[in-house]
């Protein structure tokens, strides 16, 4: 017999007990003395109506080893129905039933209980025998009773073949301890975590606290490797995209835990606007920022996305990832540089871009102190090209991104981008109507190439030492995604002339850093050595100078600089002469020309 059958005629079979339950309560010597036809008239009637909200509802197709609080609510629902249908025809049919009022509640009581209990029996049969033929499970102590930490024990409890054993909570909420969540206890604050280990035999620590910032990743770590145990935690909101929490989603504590901050929340509505059913062309399509803003930008639909950048490999990878993730999107890979204004000049006219974002450029510090021409033809000339282009075909935004060595820059990177923003300041000025040409500056974003952090992965793999410039280095950190998010989101405030500014959150010692990698490497013996400055290099970046200030915009996480008026036919010139001079290879000269257009630059200074 079917299974939805056979659990349908159950489910018959215990409503009509449950009916007969309550009469016998009701009175008790009606088994005794036989059951009379008006009873069994309300058993058949009864059962009739339950068959059908059965049906209705679709009770027979619940999985009961899998049963849950919605399945429950769902019975519920039926019981209640069935109960008040049949209070209503005893009530019409009393001549005939001669039914005591009380028999049908009585009934849905027993009935939702009996219909209820056979389905967590079997759940629970279930769960018993999937446990014995589990492996042997880590006791796990679980960080956080919020509704992550809860669905994540419900989890565990119900999939024993993971091999973890949730055995209960901290939490630093006082409400919550020495209480109970899902049948397991809330045994006290964070700071009792050794302790608690200690005591219940924990084999492993998961945090499970999604919205939990660095500073509380960091301390539930320390405490967590002051124990002796392993710790792993559940993804940031951000990575939570589905709202539910599982099994799979439990990794290791990485670096970007350890500087996460309180999750941005975004004007999707904004964004969308200028984003939905547009040609958006991103310049450095392949790099880590060009490739994520890629990703950001088409969950809000844009008709076309030009992935344009050199590196045909890398173009390639984000082309093939946007085609599985978002193979409804169109998208175009396009190979060329934008220091070839007639490669660019052919991409403008045959898809005619209505939104760009600029973020192709060179951003190695020490090595473009070493090719100052390869700086000023990639990031000055690629930017006038780009926003030559913009104003000519009418391109409604542009968002150029920038960086924080743009800020008083004692490097020809920085000086590069400064004057970058320049140019896209000065496009402004002669843009239409209509047209937006904005800047977002922002310091170093984790795990983007060339940054810190897989180098220090390679020294630790290849034994160390890790070496840092100086001890007192520090830098503002942003994560790939949410760097990308804030720039996507500065495009939407759309200020004509603007450089946005990033809230970057406090700065970090490079030093501390290199000793959270080693930590998190598991590696031991592994020292931290200072090389000294590289050319260029400042010991702490600024994300405005002291002149500038900043005005606050309708987004809590982006600011506006306040930066002087851009004399643009003096700027033409100069730019004139400083590509001249970068074609020619005359280093000197480039330097003298950035002087002359960054007053306030700091060459050969570090500060």
């Amino acid at each position: 017999m079917p299974p939805g059958v056979t659990k349908f005629l159950l489910d018959l079979f215990l409503w009509g007990a449950a009916g007969l339950l309550a009469y016998a309560f009701r009175k008790p010597d009606l088994l005794t003395l036989g059951i009379p036809s008006n009873v069994w008239g309300y058993l058949l009637l009864s059962v009739v109506v339950m068959g059908g909200l059965e049906t209705y509802y679709s009770l027979h197709r619940q999985a009961w080893r899998r049963v849950g609080v919605l399945d429950l609510h769902r019975l519920g629902r039926a019981v209640l129905l069935a109960t008040l249908v049949m209070f209503a025809l005893g009530f019409i049919l009393q001549g005939w039933l001669q039914l005591p009022r009380s028999v049908p509640v009585l009934a849905g009581v027993l009935g939702f209980l009996l219909l209820g209990g056979v389905r967590l029996l079997s759940r629970l049969s279930d769960e018993r025998v999937r446990l014995r033929a589990a492996p042997q499970r880590r006791r796990v102590l679980i960080v956080g009773a919020g509704e992550a930490g809860t669905l994540i024990a419900r989890e565990m409890q119900r999939h024993p073949e993971a091999g973890l054993e949730p055995i209960g909570f901290l939490d630093d909420e006082p409400s919550k301890v020495r209480t109970r969540v899902v049948g397991l206890p809330v045994f006290g604050p964070v700071a009792e975590l050794p302790a608690v280990a200690a005591r219940e035999g924990a084999q492993e620590v998961l945090i499970a606290v999604p919205s939990a910032d660095g500073r509380f990743v960091r301390r539930v770590v320390d405490l967590a490797r002051d124990a002796g145990l392993r710790y792993r935690i559940i993804p940031g909101v951000f990575e939570i995209l589905s709202g539910n929490v599982n099994i799979s989603q439990i990794r290791d504590v990485n670096l970007e835990d350890l500087l996460r901050r309180p999750p941005v929340q975004l004007n999707t509505a904004e964004i969308a606007g200028y984003l939905r059913g547009r040609v958006v062309l991103v310049t450095g399509a392949g790099g880590s920022i060009g490739s994520e803003i890629v990703r950001q930008i088409a969950p809000f639909g844009p008709a076309t996305v030009l992935l344009f950048g050199r590196g045909e490999n890398s173009i390639f990878s984000i082309q093939q990832e946007l085609g599985r993730t978002w193979p409804e999107i169109k998208q175009v890979g396009l190979i060329g540089d934008v220091r070839d204004a007639a490669r660019l000049r052919a991409v403008f006219e045959r898809y005619r871009p209505e939104v760009v974002f600029h973020a192709a450029a060179h951003k190695h510090v020490p090595l473009m102190e070493e090719a100052p021409s390869e700086a000023i033809l990639n990031n000055v000339v690629g930017t006038q090209n780009v926003v030559d282009l913009c104003l000519e075909f009418g391109v409604g935004r542009l968002v150029n991104i920038s960086t924080d060595k743009a800020v008083n820059p004692t490097s020809v990177m920085g000086a590069s981008k400064r004057v970058a923003e320049m140019v896209v300041s000065a496009g402004a000025a002669r843009a239409r109507e209509g047209q937006a040409f904005v800047s977002v500056r922002f310091g170093n974003v984790l795990g983007s190439r060339g940054s810190v952090v897989p180098t220090f992965m390679a020294q630790i793999r290849a034994g160390g030492p890790v070496t840092v410039t100086h001890p007192e280095m520090v830098r503002y950190f942003m994560t790939i995604p949410e760097a990308a998010r804030l720039v996507l989101q500065a495009g939407g405030l759309a200020e004509n002339g603007k450089v946005y500014v990033l809230n970057m959150g406090d700065p970090v010692r490079i030093a501390d850093l290199a000793r959270d990698v080693i930590r998190l490497s598991g590696a031991r013996d592994v020292d931290v050595v200072f090389s000294g400055i590289r050319p260029g290099e400042k010991l702490y970046e600024e994300l405005l100078t002291p002149s500038e200030g900043a005005d606050a915009t309708t987004h809590s996480e982006i600011f506006s600089a306040r930066l002087g008026q851009v004399d643009a036919p003096a700027l033409l010139r100069e730019l004139r002469t400083l590509r001249e001079h970068a074609e020619a290879k005359d280093d000197a000269a480039i330097r003298a020309g950035l002087a002359r257009l960054i007053p306030e630059n700091k060459f050969g200074s570090v500060r």
